[in-house]
């Protein structure tokens, strides 16, 4: 089932208990060997144990069946948008989380800096993972160096966060429904930006972006590591309907990476900023935070990260983290908490994949179920079974009180 925001809208109602969304990123996982464990099932867990023993399991899904999500959609899907209907480039969440302020004309993108080889093939699509402070250097770089201004548009290359970085042109008649420039493997060049929506203004925004591409890549070509570069999510703000207005009540997101940020802004969340990238600190930042909102969302990225480097062992121990951390939260006593993943990201496959995800929810009114322990198995005998992940914030305004009856 699909959320409805009109009926859920029309039912909001306001009180002082409070949720949190607690999403660990690319939360589930696979065994690396027939008859093993997952990354979470490997996981020493004594507090999210006993979540799932006093609360209510399942497995989330977050597009549909089968489909593999990227990032900002699966985050849609975790706060009610359905990312079927509510499409979304990454460029606008990255230039949204690093704080930019989109304007109607802006056309965004998601850039990664690459290394590739004498051929011209990618090597390896991150460029090592290079530092921050590297990608700021090389931004400048980019910044100073590459123009559009001839053709009468302006860019801005901000850095994001290690590799990732935001690419922004400016200027009227930009749109259409672009490509990406990563082939999302290794050992095959780049590829170039298309346009998929038939029309003059996508034709000339494709154009624009491969001249851009063009010029940074010959910039960038003496570096030792990043001596290329990819982009993706090539979109304009959608301009989503509102998660405060709809469901009434006043939203905050706590996240180390902007990406994430951004996704929480676009739905008109509130970013809480804070020192620190240990899940401990975002549960210090939450307690300060604790009067001041009704809802959290609360974000842990290296879960996905680790998955995505094929480090199996490091998943578990970011997990288990994240476990030991939990008496934080749990001393706040929200009324509702889940505990997710916007996706799954075994480290046996190094990559996003279409897996169900395990998630739990626990409250006072959260009914419990036959689980004792939380995992992938263990969720699929859970009483929430098997739903789609816009399911989720219903289900907890519901624990929460804060719907009134529907009709008569």
């Amino acid at each position: 089932m699909i959320t409805d925001h009109r009926v859920y809208k029309n039912l909001a109602q306001k009180n002082n208990n409070k949720i949190v969304l607690l999403v660990m990123d690319g939360l589930g996982g696979m065994p690396l060997h027939v008859n093993g464990l997952t990354e979470l099932e490997s996981a020493y867990t004594p507090n999210l144990d006993r979540l799932a023993g006093e609360g209510s399991s399942g497995r989330s899904i977050p597009i549909r069946p089968g489909i593999t999500p990227g990032s900002g959609p699966a985050h849609l899907s975790l706060f009610s948008y359905d990312p079927i209907q509510f499409e979304i480039g990454r460029g606008v969440l990255e230039a949204l989380g690093i704080g930019f302020d989109l304007s109607h004309e802006d056309l965004a993108a998601r850039g990664n800096f690459a290394t590739v080889d004498a051929n011209g093939l990618i090597s390896d699509r991150r460029a090592g993972r290079i530092p921050t402070e590297e990608c700021i250097r090389l931004c400048e770089k980019l910044q100073a160096e590459t123009s559009l201004a001839a053709e009468g548009y302006e860019t801005f290359v901000l850095p994001v966060k290690e590799h990732r970085f935001a690419l922004i042109i400016r200027g009227a008649g930009l749109g259409g429904q672009l490509t990406e420039t990563d082939p999302l493997v290794t050992g095959k060049a780049p590829l170039p930006v298309t346009d998929e929506s038939g029309t003059t203004e996508g034709a000339h925004s494709a154009d624009l972006v491969n001249k851009w591409v063009a010029q940074a890549r010959s910039v960038l070509a003496d570096e030792p590591k990043a001596n290329s570069l990819n982009l993706r999510g090539l979109a304009r703000d959608p301009g989503l309907p509102r998660f405060p207005d709809i469901y009434q009540m006043r939203a905050a997101a706590i996240a180390v990476y902007p990406m994430y940020k951004g996704v929480a802004k676009l739905v008109g969340m509130n970013v809480i900023e804070f020192d620190g990238d240990r899940p401990h600190h975002e549960f210090e930042a939450l307690a300060r935070e604790w009067d001041n909102y009704d809802f959290f969302f609360i974000h842990i990225k290296k879960t996905d990260s680790y998955g995505e480097d094929g480090n199996f062992d490091a998943k578990v121990h970011e997990i288990e983290a994240v476990d030991a951390a939990l008496p934080q939260l749990l001393a706040l006593n929200p009324s509702v908490l889940i505990v997710t993943g916007d996706h799954s990201t075994p480290a046996k496959l190094r990559s996003h994949s279409y897996h169900p995800v395990p998630t739990l929810f626990w409250g006072e009114d959260v009914m419990p179920d036959s689980v004792a322990t939380f995992g992938e198995r263990a969720a699929e005998g859970g009483a929430m079974s098997v739903f789609h992940a816009t399911e989720m914030i219903p289900w907890a305004m519901g624990y929460a009180g804060r719907l009134a009856r529907f009709g008569a």
